[in-house]
């Protein structure tokens, strides 16, 4: 989930470090046209070999083997170009300088490409661990539910990024299938840390629990629980615990022909019935998981919807609904499921991946979670 207000593109603590190391990558590069005009110039009488020999050391730093390779490549230019031009072929120090230039590249060379090696093998063990902790926590749903057939995405709008701070699951029970799709408020370890804790919640309860509202129960006091344990404090009320809510929407197929839906604070899900999609708005809008105190009374019943053979489920978060194009025009997912009606439950969700890779110019501002849910009588995919 995004914070309520996000800052433009290049601005904070991230966008100074890129500034910064964009200008640490030009200081070879500056060093060496500096040297230039000082040895074309009357100034050339200042001794200006040491500054050369140092810029494949200082490219390492920032730029890698390439990087070091180029700014030793532009440093011998200049050292060919200004012996040249002041005609200081044939003194020891021309010579001097070329021989320290090629032991400073070599050593430069050799360092960077080791460190690149080091880094490149704890990202890829870091993509490992990354890869086993969504199997456990984001798991793909069953492709078949009794009476339904699912199928299951996410996307995570960091580059790279395995998992985050959405959370979905469906699971097969005595009392139906029950499923979960939620959105923590938040990012990086605290809002997986919050997911999981949902997750296990929900896992544990619905096989338990036959009243789904206590099955949201759960999963919302498993949350203040957590929040109370992370913050070695004791009691309930506390105020710090409004910042870690979660959005849920959990939902109960128990026969195959209605869906149930409970909403706490969560987009809607869509519903494709006859060839037209409309939003599953709940009657009684409830806040999100970990903010109770907030309910009024006592809640109703789960809203209850038809749900026949042929019509297809879509419950997703608001990383898809969100999703915005160059010109912030929200990305219009009814549409998108109404034109994919007939596809499968794969090529629906590749062609939704597509679709909202295109409308953002592959720069999702959000993680994405989706599961969709088809009702056949037969066993076609």
């Amino acid at each position: 989930m995004r914070a309520p207000v996000r800052s433009p593109p290049g601005a904070g603590a991230g966008g100074h470090h890129q500034v910064l190391f964009a200008l640490a990558e030009c200081v070879p590069f500056a060093i060496a046209l500096l040297v230039l005009i000082v040895e074309l110039t009357p100034a050339h009488f200042v001794y200006t070999g040491p500054l050369l020999v140092a810029t494949p050391a200082l490219a390492a730093v920032t730029m890698g083997p390439r990087g070091t390779l180029a700014a030793a490549g532009v440093a011998v230019a200049v050292s060919v170009t200004t012996a040249t031009h002041n005609h200081a072929w044939g003194g020891q120090q021309v010579y001097t300088n070329l021989v320290a230039l090629a032991l400073v590249t070599t050593a430069s060379f050799m360092t960077s490409r080791t460190a690149r090696t080091r880094q490149e093998n704890e990202l890829n063990q870091i993509r490992r661990i990354a890869t086993a902790a969504q199997e456990v926590l984001l798991r793909p749903v069953p492709a078949r539910l009794g009476p339904l057939r699912a199928a299951s995405m996410y996307l995570a709008a960091e580059e790279g990024a395995q998992i985050g701070g959405d959370l979905y699951d469906a699971v097969q029970t005595r009392y139906g299938v029950r499923m979960i799709v939620g959105d923590v408020r938040g990012k990086g370890l605290p809002a997986v840390r919050a997911a999981a804790v949902v997750l296990g919640a929900f896992r544990e309860s619905v096989h338990y629990e036959d009243d789904l509202a206590e099955v949201v129960n759960h999963c919302g006091a498993a949350l203040r629980r957590d929040a109370l344990v992370a913050r070695g404090r004791t009691g309930f009320g506390d105020d710090d615990l409004l910042e870690g809510f979660v959005t849920a929407l959990v939902a109960q197929i128990p026969d195959g022909h209605q869906v149930e839906l409970i909403n706490r604070g969560h987009p809607p899900p869509l519903l494709l019935s006859d060839g037209t999609v409309r939003s599953l708005v709940p009657a009684a809008p409830l806040p999100p998981l970990g903010l109770e105190e907030f309910i009024g009374g006592p809640p109703g019943p789960p809203d209850s919807y038809p749900f026949a053979p042929g019509d297809r489920l879509l419950l997703h978060t608001d990383g898809v609904i969100e999703a915005r194009d160059g010109n912030r025009t929200f990305f219009d997912l009814p549409a998108a499921m109404s034109a994919m009606r007939g596809h499968t439950r794969r090529a629906f969700l590749e062609g939704l991946r597509q679709a909202l890779v295109r409308h953002t110019q592959g720069r999702l501002a959000d993680d994405v979670a989706v599961v969709l849910v088809d009702r056949y009588e037969d066993e076609r995919e």
